[in-house]
C-alpha cells in the first residue's frame, strides 16, 4: 500500500472519492438529498451608489443552511443590515427547504450577533485559530419565515 499527500490530485482521483462517500451514505440512506442539489448563493448589501457593504456566502444542503461568512463595512455595523442579510438567507434557505442553519464564528467576531438573531451556540473549538476559539451555532428555521413581516 502507498499513502500520497497531495494538493492538486487529478479530477478523476478526486471524483473517486467523492463517489464513494456519496454512495455509502446512500447505502445507508437512500433518499439523502443528493450532493448535485448542492445550492451556493450570496445575498449583498448594497449602498446607494450600488457599491457592495456587506453581505453572506452561504451553502444550502441536506436540508440545512451553512452561513459561510457574513461581513459589514465598518460604518454599516449596529444599523440592522446584518439581521437582514441573515432574514433575507434563511428565506431563502427555507425556500430551498432548509430547516436548520449552521454557522461558524471565531472569539473574535460574531458570536453575540447570531444568538441575538435567535442562534443556539452548540459548541466551542478553544485553541482555532490559536489563542482563540471557534463557536459553532445553529437554528430551526421555520416554515413560516417566508411571510413573517
Amino acid at each position: 500500500m502507498n499513502i500520497e499527500v497531495t494538493t492538486d490530485p487529478p479530477k478523476k482521483d478526486s471524483d473517486v472519492l467523492s463517489q464513494g462517500i456519496m454512495d455509502y451514505n446512500f447505502s445507508k440512506i437512500p433518499d439523502l438529498e443528493p450532493n448535485e442539489d448542492e445550492k451556493k448563493f450570496f445575498v449583498f448589501a448594497r449602498d446607494d451608489a450600488h457599491k457592495i457593504i456587506g453581505g453572506i456566502r452561504a451553502t444550502c444542503f441536506w436540508n440545512t443552511l451553512h452561513i459561510e461568512l457574513l461581513w459589514l463595512s465598518e460604518e454599516c455595523r449596529g444599523k440592522g443590515i446584518g439581521k437582514e442579510l441573515i432574514r433575507s438567507s434563511e428565506i431563502f434557505a427555507v425556500e430551498q427547504k432548509c430547516e436548520k442553519a449552521l454557522v461558524e464564528t471565531t472569539s473574535w467576531q460574531a458570536k453575540p450577533f447570531y444568538e441575538k438573531n435567535g442562534y443556539e451556540h452548540i459548541a466551542t473549538l478553544h485553541g482555532r485559530p490559536k489563542g482563540h476559539a471557534s463557536h459553532y451555532l445553529t437554528k430551526t428555521l421555520a416554515a413560516g419565515l417566508c411571510t413573517e413581516a
